[in-house]
């Protein structure tokens, strides 16, 4: 009896490791993936103009059980991949140096993709979620603080915009590297073929995704998306352009102001990120 306790703990341990992974691996391509799909598609509203991307949010505001939804669907299972995969990530040997075939290389990048992701996915969560939260902004502050905070510089360099593409960039690739592993995992993809199709299909589609939230980004940068994008601002639709323009005759307006009542003028200074 006692020479079979160790063994049952064993067991019992490594059935619970495998069920975590599995958990882990599940909830990443489903829940937290998903959500990623979504969170991307409704963000490129904002090319279409202030108003159709405040609406799209309002759309969301408005959901009946929101919290209840958000909390459940969103932000435990995320709070979950995210824990467990940087346990994980933590735990990992990287060996590409002795091994360097291309699934050993994949690995490592989804262990230090994950990292990154983890981190941005904390930063634009605090910037916007966190703050709607706590009462520090409102839904239709999102739009103006994006444009804002995209579009400031630090020595003429787009630092936010920057942290947002290579952001982007780790969140995609760990998900669509993960949609392989879940296949793999699972069964799914058994034969090699199966396989090396799986890796082409999700390449393919972690480089629009990829490209979906860049536009984004480009856009609130610069204020214009990738040439040839579709789904234009419509005609007289508020965009960054028409906030940074209202932004510059403000600024221009109060400086005229001080110098007719004979206030010494101030330079003004760059937007700053948002980072509340």
């Amino acid at each position: 009896m006692s020479e079979a306790t160790p063994a049952r703990s064993l067991s019992s341990q490594s059935r619970r490791s495998f069920l975590l992974r599995k958990l882990h691996s599940l909830t990443g391509a489903l829940p937290v993936g998903g959500f990623l799909l979504f969170h991307f598609w409704t963000n490129a509203k904002a090319l279409q103009g202030q108003e159709r991307f405040d609406a799209a949010v309002s759309e969301i505001s408005h959901m009946p059980y929101l919290p209840v939804l958000e909390i459940g669907l969103v932000v435990l299972p995320l709070a979950f991949h995210a824990v467990y995969g940087v346990k994980l990530a933590l735990e990992g040997r990287p060996n590409v140096g002795r091994y360097t075939y291309s699934r050993n290389w994949m690995y490592t990048m989804q262990r230090v993709t994950g990292l990154l992701a983890f981190a941005f996915i904390g930063l634009h969560l605090w910037q916007y979620w966190v703050q709607k939260w706590l009462g520090r902004m409102a839904p239709e502050d999102f739009y103006p603080r994006l444009c804002a905070s995209m579009a400031s510089t630090v020595g003429g360099v787009p630092v936010m915009a920057l942290v947002y593409i290579f952001g982007i960039a780790a969140s995609v690739f760990h998900f669509a590297n993960g949609l392989w592993g879940f296949c793999f995992s699972w069964g799914v993809t058994v034969s090699r073929r199966a396989q090396r199709t799986a890796a082409v299909v999700f390449g393919l589609a972690g480089l629009v995704v990829f490209a979906l939230g860049a536009n984004t980004v480009v856009y609130f940068a610069t204020g214009a998306p990738f040439p040839g994008t579709p789904s234009p601002a419509a005609e007289g639709a508020r965009t960054c352009a028409d906030i940074a323009s209202s932004t510059d005759a403000r600024a221009s307006t109060g400086t005229d102001a001080r110098a007719s009542t004979g206030v010494a003028s101030v330079p003004r200074e760059p937007l700053a990120p948002a980072s509340h």
